[in-house]
């Protein structure tokens, strides 16, 4: 009775960290963009699954900031590269000193009238504090990407996702997006 007991003790113990060993790899598995769909300016439903293969580069955007003339470089960059796989998704975001204050209408006529911008833009959108959107979520959390946690520092901040939906990178606001950092990424 003794050996038996201690054979189910062994199984049970076996099974246990078995599943475990499983639960933790379901918790940690790394989470891609291709699971989000939002709305566009229009408030059409982009489906982030429809980009699969390509290398994408995710900005939170601002009218009033002085930074958003990288809109030049950004749509620039687009043009050079979208026909070999790259895509850039513009969130506007009024998180930092109310500088994208304007709807969705007015974000969209500015944006082509004073750079002609064709990427994907969405619809405005929160990228930190409680009211952070889900894209975001993912991307400024390792337990949801896999990769690190980030936290969005300013308008125009870059979040790098390869062929797979994968983050690969982290770009600070203030890095150009011609900067040879991310043309290398992209050609690579």
């Amino acid at each position: 009775m003794k050996k038996l007991f201690s054979i189910a003790c062994g199984i049970f113990l076996m099974w246990t960290i078995q599943s475990q060993g499983q639960n933790d790899n379901t918790t940690m598995k790394k989470q891609t963009i291709y699971q989000f769909k939002v709305e566009d300016l229009s408030g059409e439903t982009f489906d982030f699954a429809s980009l699969k293969g390509k290398k994408i580069m995710i900005v939170n955007t601002a009218s009033k900031c002085g930074l958003t003339p990288q809109y030049k470089e950004l749509e620039a960059l687009y043009k050079e590269y979208a026909a070999k796989g790259f895509v850039i998704v513009g969130f506007p975001a009024n998180n930092f000193a109310s500088q994208e204050p304007g709807t969705n209408a007015e974000i969209a006529t500015f944006c082509q009238l004073n750079y002609g911008v064709t990427f994907p833009m969405m619809g405005k959108i929160s990228v930190k504090g409680d009211d952070i959107n889900e894209v975001y979520k993912f991307l400024t959390q390792k337990a949801k990407n896999g990769l690190e946690d980030s936290e969005v520092k300013w308008n125009f901040q870059k979040y790098l996702l390869n062929e797979k939906g994968e983050l690969v990178k982290v770009i600070s606001p203030k890095t150009l997006p011609n900067d040879p950092e991310i043309v290398n990424w992209i050609k690579g």
